[in-house]
């Protein structure tokens, strides 16, 4: 392996791909966080939404409509999880387990039935995503390789966490959102309706969770195997958190955890043993996690 120019542009081009998908689902738990929803199920709202995208992948062949069949589908599991949650007062984090869970044992079922297969489903009628044309740089051969490969979902990802941001903070809903997850019997007493707020809000994190998933299979090799968000969903649960529930710290965090992911894939093919590149994201998680909580503990402190 060399260490060269080249090297680390594959890095970052690997890292984008890699944190794209997880950003998508980490803005789905940061808005989570901000009507004080603790939403675990993302993974299984993820691959839900991968699961449905390849679904309609396979017998349409068309690319929007996967997406929007990814949409669609984690969008219901994410309502019937927020339902659960706030209608019925259900454990937040037993309902997040049980739609982990259900999910799980769903698409592993269905894409025995569907597909006849187990494992994993690769077909050649599987149509990717539309990759960026970056010929134009093709006599800058570091940057051409920084950005091959691609999709536009992967650019739309940076672009929703800068429009979720203006939502976020320069609208009413967004004003609403925010007065529900400081105090929701003060939001409740200006007219707002924080539960139904709260669930749309869960049910919108599994839209962008429906689109994460899109991306995962559609976005590189486009297959589906059994649990392939392979805790992704987590990953973006404790991106969303540290990056304050903020769309734009949301990036950085998501950011991070997309280069511990890249890295973990590139040592893969060196002599490290593949137990050690494998724990790489999480063993990252823990890491980053607890220099979070102790960054908070100590500006408590200081400020106290």
């Amino acid at each position: 392996m060399t260490w060269d120019a080249m090297y680390f542009a594959m890095l970052f081009n690997s890292s984008i791909r890699m944190m794209a998908p997880i950003l998508f689902v980490a803005l789905g738990s940061a808005f989570c966080v901000r009507v004080r929803i603790f939403n675990i199920g993302l993974e299984g709202m993820m691959l839900t939404g991968a699961f449905a995208a390849i679904v309609a992948n396979y017998f349409t062949g068309n690319v929007m409509l996967s997406l929007l069949s990814a949409m669609t589908a984690s969008t219901l599991v994410a309502l019937l999880a927020g339902v659960f949650m706030v209608k019925f007062k259900g454990a937040m984090l037993v309902v997040g387990i049980a739609i982990n869970i259900l999910m799980s044992a769903i698409t592993t079922f269905l894409m025995q039935v569907i597909f006849n297969v187990r494992g994993a489903f690769l077909h050649p009628d599987l149509v990717s995503l539309p990759r960026i044309d970056v010929s134009f740089l093709e006599r800058w051969p570091v940057l051409e390789r920084m950005f091959m490969a691609l999709t536009w979902l992967d650019l739309f990802a940076f672009a929703a966490a800068i429009i979720l941001f203006f939502v976020l903070f320069r609208t009413v809903t967004g004003f609403r959102i925010r007065s529900t997850g400081i105090n929701k019997e003060a939001a409740e007493s200006l007219g707002i309706k924080a539960e139904s707020l709260q669930i749309r809000t869960v049910a919108f994190s599994g839209l962008l969770s429906g689109i994460g998933g899109c991306l995962l299979v559609m976005g590189g090799v486009t297959m589906f195997m059994q649990d392939i968000t392979a805790g992704r969903g987590f990953l973006a649960l404790a991106a969303g958190n540290m990056g304050a529930a903020h769309p734009l710290g949301v990036i950085a965090s998501s950011a991070f955890f997309g280069f511990a992911q890249a890295l973990s894939n590139i040592l893969q093919n060196t002599a490290f043993p593949n137990e050690l590149t494998l724990a790489v994201p999480f063993a990252a998680t823990i890491v980053a996690l607890m220099l979070y909580n102790y960054m908070n503990l100590k500006r408590g402190r200081d400020i106290g």
